[in-house]
Order: structure tokens, then C-alpha cells, then sequence
């Protein structure tokens, strides 16, 4: 019992920019702001493409299931972040630590899939128009989906578990502002070397994968878009696929870097804004990049805040 209250503590302390101890205050006021617009901009995605009768094709569905992976994704992160910038108390406790690292990587490699699956729909709707309503039927989408979140649950049991086992031999200090997988593997007092040769590879499948069908996908759908007569369509497909570009870029940008170097490569500091990157400023930026570019998604939204205030005045 002792071997194991020194491998593993009750609490870890969650080391952050201590050595920038200034930034506390501020960064504390921009995740305030960040985690109170992003669930007001995921929300709203999600209320409009469902309730819009005009927003019921496969795009929105799948990217209702974006909205709700990223407000889970800032969720699993930036209150506990909160807590820490807030005050004195750095710490979590193990079980929170350990809960909080399965969350994120179940919901990370979600949306690594995920972003894959709705290049592949961008392709089949400009590609594939005439034949698009039985290729992505709602029964087929929902198989997409469900995949996703599987591929990214099986993905977080093996890499987490594997993680959390390693021995800490007392060592409570994580140069982190949460717990993620690289920060803890840092942590062991064993080699890592399995952990870490794991995780590269299986981060490389995970993230390659889908981003390599981004590219092949998206290469298809450019030479379709210039073959279109009319500009007013080769405009809206381009904003709707430009959209979607800019998130992947937003999110997979980060997440090469963090989860593609072997570790102790990259500065710690410069992964730790990495991270909040994606974990924070992507789940806050994407609503807004997919409502200031498409104008289904503003026209959904007007009408639902037209249809709220009409409701109120009755």
C-alpha cells in the first residue's frame, strides 16, 4: 500500500506558466471570456440545425455533432483551468486527473475523425450531387458518427490506460495547465519509452489518416468547383469548403506539433499554448467561422431569433 501511495499521490499540481506568474490574471480573464462564448456559439449551432427545417441535409448534422464535441472539449478543461488561474490552490486530484485525460483524448481523437468524415461529405455534395441523398442518408450518417466517437473512445482506453499505470514514484509536479497524455508520460519514473512510441504511432494513424482524406477529398472537390458554370454556386461551395478547411487547420495545425514529436523534442511552454489552442481558442472560433461564412446558417439564425422574440411579445 505504501509503493502505492508513492506511485501514485492523491493530488498533482498543476505546474501552468509558473514561470510567468503575471500571466495568471490575464489568461485567467481570456478563457473567462473564451468559455463564456463558446458554449453560447456551439449551442446556437446546434438549436438551428435542428429546429431549421432548411438546415436538415448532412452537413449540419454532422456539424451539430462538431458544436457538441467542442463545447464537451472546452468543457473537459478550461473550469479546472479556471480554478487553478483563479487562486493559489494549483492542484487536481488524481481521480480528476485521470478522468480528465481519458475525456480528452476520447474527445481529441473524436474530432480528429470527425473532421475527416465531414470532408468526405463536403465531397460526396459537390462531387457526387445527383447520387449525395442515398451515399449520406441519415441512417449512414449516423453510422459515421457513431464511428467517430467509438474509433476515439477505443483509441483514449488504450492510450490512457496505459498512461495511468506508469509509476510516478512520488513526483505530484506536472508541467501542465491540465492533464493530457504527454504532460503525464513526462511524469513516469520508469521508461516510457512503450508509452511513447505508442502514442506517436497511433496519434501519426489517427491524425494522418483523416487529414490525408481532407486532402484527397478536398483535391477533388477544387477540381469539381471550377468545372461549375454558375459563380453564385462556385462562391457557396467555396465559403462552405473553405469553412471547414479553416478548422482543420485550426485544430490539426496544434495537434501535429503536440503529438507528433517524439517527446521532450518541442519546448514545454510552447506546447502548452499549443494545447490551449486547440482546446480552447478552435472550440470558441469554429461556430463563428461556420456562421460568418455560410449564409443558411446566418438565415437559420435570424429566423430563430426572430421566431424568440415574436414568441416573447405573444
Amino acid at each position: 500500500m505504501k509503493h502505492m501511495n508513492e506511485s501514485f499521490p492523491e493530488d498533482f499540481i498543476l505546474m501552468g506558466f509558473t514561470k510567468y506568474s503575471r500571466l495568471d490574471l490575464p489568461l485567467f480573464f481570456a478563457l473567462l471570456i473564451s468559455y463564456t462564448l463558446t458554449p453560447l456559439g456551439n449551442i446556437a449551432i446546434i438549436l438551428v440545425s435542428q429546429l431549421d427545417s432548411q438546415l436538415q441535409s448532412p452537413m449540419y448534422f454532422f456539424l451539430t455533432n462538431l458544436s457538441f464535441l467542442d463545447l464537451c472539449f472546452a468543457t473537459t478543461t478550461v473550469p479546472q483551468m479556471l480554478f487553478n488561474l483563479g487562486g493559489s490552490n494549483k492542484n487536481i486530484t488524481y481521480i480528476g486527473c485521470r478522468v480528465q485525460a481519458y475525456v480528452f483524448h476520447w474527445l481529441g481523437c473524436t474530432e480528429c475523425v470527425l473532421l475527416g468524415i465531414m470532408a468526405l461529405d463536403r465531397y460526396v455534395a459537390v462531387c457526387k450531387p445527383l447520387r449525395s441523398s442515398v451515399i449520406m442518408d441519415h441512417k449512414h450518417c449516423q453510422q459515421l458518427s457513431s464511428s467517430a466517437w467509438l474509433i476515439g473512445l477505443a483509441n483514449s482506453l488504450l492510450q490512457s490506460t496505459l498512461t495511468v499505470q506508469l509509476p510516478l514514484c512520488g513526483n505530484q509536479e506536472l508541467d501542465h495547465l491540465f492533464c493530457e497524455l504527454p504532460g503525464l508520460i513526462k511524469m513516469a519514473c520508469t521508461d516510457t519509452t512503450i508509452n511513447e512510441v505508442t502514442l506517436a504511432v497511433v496519434a501519426t494513424f489517427l491524425i494522418m489518416g483523416p487529414l490525408s482524406m481532407i486532402l484527397v477529398s478536398y483535391s477533388c472537390i477544387a477540381q469539381a468547383v471550377f468545372r461549375i458554370p454558375s459563380a453564385d454556386r462556385r462562391l457557396k461551395a467555396f465559403n462552405t469548403c473553405s469553412s471547414h478547411l479553416l478548422v482543420v487547420s485550426l485544430f490539426y495545425g496544434p495537434g501535429i506539433y503536440v503529438y507528433m514529436q517524439p517527446s521532450g523534442d518541442s519546448p514545454q511552454d510552447l506546447t502548452k499554448a499549443l494545447t490551449l489552442f486547440y482546446c480552447v481558442i478552435t472550440p470558441m472560433a469554429n461556430p463563428f467561422i461556420y456562421t460568418l461564412r455560410n449564409k443558411d446558417v446566418k438565415g437559420a439564425l435570424r429566423r430563430f431569433l426572430r421566431s424568440a422574440i415574436l414568441s416573447k411579445r405573444i
